[in-house]
């Protein structure tokens, strides 16, 4: 099986000064030596991710896209942050190197962190493997989002990394705003979310750290062994509800993805994959949780989130900046998230 990434030469959008990098990096990190060759990595949404290959040891860049950003989007400095603090925790992380948060280096804010090697699995039904293998990636990929939600945050220097309670009233807020400034055009069930989710958030309120896009594709797991090394992608982390992640985190049993597929009619019992009902009872098990009340809430918020960033990632590509090729493909994939997550509601009164 392919390790799931795509190694590409920088694209244009995306070029800049690669001798500033050097020179920054040389200064910056102790025992870089070049020469330096930079390439950028196929896909992701949001902050382009660049491998800077050296003869002695691989790094990982991560930088702000060009172009006119919403307000608060690709917070690149709260990823090295986070990531930073759980160095010395249970949680898998990869080595994290500086952050440069002067633009004039190499244009827009970045940083470097070290290149984890191993698997990206972004297709939730994993094909080609046996069901003993999805089996036991499931249960890591629970482990690693438990774990994470374990940690004590002010024992980490965490405590001022986002606001402790009222997360769900903020976020519907957030993500109702950030709609709203890439909106292109009507979707009566986001209409019908952005009304329905403040009036019915639930009185149980927590938090931890979380990370905001925990999903299967944010995750590089050991080259053989089925396990997750690192987490990645840590723009969206914050102090907030763990169920908003964990309801994230199975977003494949209810919606089939347009391009990496979901769960949705599969035989996962015979496939070695976790039910959805198994998959949260593992999660309340490692986070000392009994049960769950109003799950249907956090899938439809879920939901929500997922169709207000879809639109950002359309509307970037109507303005030529999206880091991927398919970002205009995503209109019609926003109504169908939408309108799911209005259904949802619909059907469970």
């Amino acid at each position: 099986m392919s390790d799931g990434t795509i190694i590409i030469p920088v694209r244009e959008a995306h070029q800049f000064d690669e001798g500033a990098l050097y020179e920054y990096l040389k200064a910056n990190i102790d025992g870089f030596k070049g020469p330096l060759k930079v390439r950028q990595f196929q896909g992701g949404q949001s902050n382009p991710t660049f491998l800077l290959e050296t003869p002695e040891r691989d790094y990982v860049m991560r930088k702000k896209p060009p172009g006119v950003l919403l307000p608060s989007a690709h917070a690149v400095d709260r990823e090295y942050r986070v990531i930073s603090a759980l160095q010395n925790t249970n949680v898998p992380v990869p080595r994290t190197y500086c952050l440069c948060e002067d633009p004039e280096i190499i244009g827009t804010a970045f940083y470097v962190m070290e290149r984890i090697n191993g698997r990206v699995i972004t297709i939730p039904s994993i094909p080609k493997m046996a069901p003993e293998q999805r089996s036991a990636i499931y249960d890591s990929m629970n482990d690693a989002l438990a774990k994470m939600h374990n940690v004590d945050v002010d024992a980490v220097g965490l405590s001022d990394f986002g606001k402790k309670g009222g997360y769900l009233a903020r976020q519907v807020n957030r993500w109702s705003k950030q709609y709203r400034a890439s909106q292109t055009h009507e979707l009566e069930g986001m209409e019908n979310l952005i009304k329905w989710l403040p009036d019915n958030i639930p009185a149980d309120d927590e938090s931890t750290i979380v990370h905001g896009d925990f999903r299967l594709g944010n995750l590089i797991l050991h080259p053989t062994e089925p396990r997750v090394l690192a987490i990645l992608d840590w723009e969206l982390a914050t102090i907030g509800h763990p169920l908003s992640d964990l309801a994230y985190n199975c977003m494949a049993y209810h919606f089939v993805h347009p391009i990496n597929g979901g769960l949705v009619d599969f035989n996962l019992k015979e496939m070695g994959i976790p039910s959805e009902q198994e998959y949260i009872d593992a999660y309340c098990k490692r986070t000392g949780r009994d049960g769950i009340d109003n799950w249907e809430y956090y899938i439809a918020f879920s939901l929500f989130r997922v169709t207000a960033i879809v639109q950002g990632v359309y509307k970037r590509g109507l303005d030529g900046n999206a880091s991927s090729e398919v970002g205009e493909e995503y209109t019609k994939y926003a109504k169908m998230v939408a309108d799911l997550g209005w259904q949802y509601i619909e059907k469970r009164g």
